[in-house]
């Protein structure tokens, strides 16, 4: 995936944070769940992330011979 998704998933997962962190001061169950959410999200779009670049070949590799 391209940088511009690995942001975004990260962004989400901030934004969840601090849903649930309003929520807690706030005492607000429905913001808390929903930050939480928004966190398990982005959290697993990241780990997604990580699985499909530890996957991704590059090809032959190639030894170069002086």
């Amino acid at each position: 995936m391209s940088f511009a998704d690995k942001v975004g998933h990260k962004v989400q997962e901030w934004r969840g944070r601090m849903k649930r962190g309003a929520g807690d001061a706030t005492d607000n169950p429905r913001l808390q769940v929903e930050g939480r959410a928004d966190e398990m999200s982005g959290d697993f779009k990241q780990a997604g992330e990580k699985v499909k670049d530890a996957f991704r070949t590059k090809g032959p590799r190639r030894r170069r011979r002086y």
